[in-house]
């Protein structure tokens, strides 16, 4: 009996003493696995911590970038050449290279409209469009063989700078297209336009050029006729055409808006505007603003982008605004 119970405690320690190794073994594991995801959640909080603070300092600069851009830049405006003209007294009030020659793009329209109605054409006729105008002409409305009274083709060259438009306007106007450029050049030397030059009547061609001041002056003249100072400054404008299909004709409801966006905005009266961008030209206006029973010639030549071109203006016309009221005794 004393030998078994010898052999069974002695059998319980060898086990013991085999179990003993592993089980420090685990705890170790244990205690190095509690270390580690106590290093890995320090390690991830440090992470996230660096990461938020990339994020933040990335938001701030993103904040000053767009302030940076926000921001009125040195001279006043974005533009590269701009000019404020007094229209009663041929003074300038402000100017950024005026007397550069450079594209006018769609300022070109406000010529071509001088020289049509100096044909005395009626406007209540209707006319074909065809595939000669449409071809090149870029973005139109208008389709191959719709009639349009010349009274809504006014409209949409004058408003939207429908290319397709002017140049249905420069064929009905009775002057052959060669004849059409040459009057819009004898145009501008009857008006002192000394370096403004036309090659065609829509402002395509970035060989119509002319400079910041000599587009205050041509602006001033277009004001000069009732209709073109009407048409460019109503802010929408809706009218019906027919079309004539393979099958039948059908009627087409054009709804047009002025690409002034300033007329929108109810912030002033204008009494003329033109707006116009190719890709030589960049973003151009020129407009007659009312404010205050003032009036002032804006024009804008070359700004990087459509809402640059406006706020141009604004800032020209409060700036000017500020400088005569601080210079009046």
């Amino acid at each position: 009996m004393l030998l078994r119970a010898l052999r069974v405690w002695g059998a319980l320690l060898l086990i013991t003493l085999v179990a003993c190794p592993a089980m420090t073994a685990d705890a170790a594991t244990s205690t190095h696995r509690r270390s580690t995801s106590k290093t890995s959640a320090s390690s991830s909080k440090t992470t996230v911590g660096k990461t938020r603070r990339v994020r933040a300092k990335g938001r701030v600069a993103v904040r000053r970038r767009r302030a940076r851009r926000l921001a009125p830049p040195r001279g006043g405006v974005y533009a590269r050449n701009a000019v404020v003209m007094d229209p009663s007294t041929d003074r300038v009030l402000f100017e950024k290279g005026a007397g550069e020659t450079v594209s006018i793009a769609s300022l070109t329209k406000l010529m071509t409209a001088l020289v049509f109605l100096e044909q005395k054409p009626d406007l209540r006729r209707v006319v074909t469009v065809t595939r000669d105008e449409i071809r090149g002409g870029g973005h139109t409305r208008l389709l191959n063989n719709e009639q349009v009274a010349l009274y809504d083709l006014l409209h949409m060259s004058l408003m939207n700078s429908d290319n397709v438009a002017t140049r249905v306007l420069s064929r009905e106007s009775g002057l052959s297209p060669e004849r059409f450029v040459a009057r819009m050049n004898e145009k501008a030397a009857e008006l002192g336009l000394a370096s403004t030059r036309f090659a065609e009547p829509t402002g395509l061609d970035p060989r119509n050029v002319s400079t910041a001041t000599e587009m205050a002056r041509l602006l001033r003249a277009a004001a000069n006729h009732y209709l073109i100072r009407e048409i460019t400054t109503t802010p929408s404008y809706v009218f019906v055409t027919e079309y004539t299909g393979r099958r039948r004709t059908i009627s087409r409801t054009h709804h047009i808006v002025n690409t002034n966006r300033l007329l929108r905005a109810n912030r002033y009266e204008f009494a003329c505007s033109k707006t116009g961008y190719i890709g030589a030209s960049g973003y151009c206006v020129a407009t007659w603003v009312r404010d205050e029973g003032r009036d002032l010639i804006a024009v804008v030549l070359g700004a990087p982008t459509n809402a640059t071109r406006f706020a141009d203006v604004v800032r020209l016309v409060q700036r000017t605004e500020m400088n005569v009221d601080q210079a009046t005794p």
